[in-house]
């Protein structure tokens, strides 16, 4: 079995595979979450199934040991198994976990998301994120009597919002003449797309992209003077780059916003936060309920989470610990003269980028990942930090860097990416957040 350290040989995964045999005869697609799948691993080299987490790490079902920067695809804030989440849990598992009535922790939560998160006059729980902007969307609609919604960035499963990706099989086409994009950091390709007939303009405040020219505050600007509903999708954001999120941390108070991810530490539970006058609309004029809402074992860990984030300052260390991964991936690549890869983005979140000039970039990307896990680390790109990530993991991971990316460039130098890659490469996913399928038709020629 490997665990963290310089293996000599790439980890067994025997019993990953087997399962992953097993699913493929009963799961579409094999997995719940597009980015844990098997297209965004190495597939032959990288592990299927994680069976443990504590802390910054997990283990497969093979017993091999990792250091996981994915925390798993955002909830993990505070990290695997953390103990006052954890014993939070478990004391409201022994009152119960779903009632015939309502639970207290709800009104709870909800003062305190309104102590923490600047736009939250009222508030609302569900399960998944993709629940919450499918509500904040409708409750938009309802409030401006509206129809047409202007997106930017990823808003989950929904028919609203999937209209507009590639994978729009099974939507309306009159649903899907309802929703169009806009680019990021791009005012005008907003401002050209609004009409009499938007309801909302939703997006993701920031991605890894900064915004340019105080664009999110042209943007408020805008969807105020048109009578726009403002919502942020505030999933990545929210509680990393500030307690409070992103609005909190620009200073803008959206109409709307919507949180799940790092909100529970790994709990399932969505909130929507808003103005009161929209969110009454929630009373009686749509309809957006649902069974497990106001579960109470996701609250009581959502109680909990907030409160440590609160009290440890959370987000200073994520941006903290992020920085030297981040500082760091970008110096070694500089005195390897590479420059073809970098880390970009913020802190608490940043991303490691292939540029196309030195290969296809997910061929690169895929060398990078299986020479990462050889060395225990689950890496798909990212550094995801949570409060778990230690400085003995921070600089062991910048150690095998200074391993692997030689290893990098030597194969582009020769020419031999894709010969180096021992099992199949990481496949293309959906999401972008510019010139993603742009279907609206510019209000200056329509005027003509």
């Amino acid at each position: 079995m490997n665990g963290i350290k310089f293996n000599d040989e790439y980890p067994t995964i025997n019993n990953s595979n087997n399962l992953y045999q097993r699913a493929l005869k009963l799961i579409p697609s094999v997995t719940q979450t597009l980015a844990k799948g098997p297209t965004q691993f190495v597939n032959g080299i990288a592990p299927k199934y994680l069976k443990k987490g504590k802390g910054s790490h997990v283990w497969d079902v093979d017993g091999n040991e990792y250091i996981d920067f994915n925390m798993g695809i955002g909830p993990l804030s505070l990290g695997y198994a953390y103990p006052v989440v954890d014993e939070a849990i478990k004391k409201q598992l022994e009152d119960g976990i779903t009632f015939s009535l309502m639970h207290p922790l709800e009104v709870e939560v909800a003062e305190l998301m309104k102590e923490v998160i600047p736009n939250a006059e009222m508030v609302r729980y569900s399960k998944t994120g993709a629940d919450v902007t499918s509500a904040a969307i409708r409750l938009a609609r309802a409030y401006t009597r509206r129809n047409k919604i202007l997106c930017c960035g990823y808003h989950g499963w929904h028919d609203w919002y999937v209209s507009v990706t590639s994978k729009n099989h099974g939507i309306p086409g009159p649903i899907q003449d309802l929703t169009n994009t806009f680019s990021y950091n791009d005012i005008d390709s907003l401002r050209d797309s609004i009409d009499d007939d938007t309801a909302a303009v939703i997006l993701e405040p920031v991605v890894f992209e900064e915004p340019k020219d105080n664009f999110l505050h042209k943007v408020a600007e805008l969807c105020k003077e048109k009578g726009v509903v403002l919502i942020f999708d505030e999933m990545w954001t929210g509680f990393r780059m500030a307690t409070g999120g992103a609005q909190e941390f620009f200073g803008i108070a959206p109409d709307l916003a919507t949180y799940s991810k790092a909100v529970a530490n790994g709990m399932p539970i969505s909130l929507l936060t808003g103005k009161e006058e929209i969110m009454k609309l929630a009373e009686d004029d749509i309809f957006f309920y649902t069974t497990f809402g106001g579960e109470a074992l996701s609250l009581a860990a959502t109680m909990a989470t907030v409160n440590e984030i609160r009290t440890k300052n959370v987000t200073e260390f994520l941006a903290s610990q992020g920085a030297k991964l981040k500082d760091g991936y970008n110096k070694i690549v500089s005195d390897l003269g590479i420059d073809y890869t970098k880390a970009t983005g913020y802190n608490w979140r940043s991303i490691v980028t292939f540029d196309g000039k030195a290969g296809d970039p997910l061929l690169l990307k895929s060398l990078v990942q299986q020479e990462m896990i050889k060395r225990g680390i689950l890496w798909g790109g990212f550094h995801n930090m949570s409060f778990s990530h230690s400085n003995e993991d921070v600089q062991y991971t910048l150690k095998v860097y200074e391993e692997v990316l030689p290893i990098l460039k030597n194969a582009v130098d020769k020419n031999k990416v894709a010969e180096s890659i021992k099992g199949e490469p990481v496949k293309p996913v959906f999401r972008k957040t510019s010139n993603f399928n742009m279907k609206p038709v510019s209000n200056k020629l329509k005027k003509g």
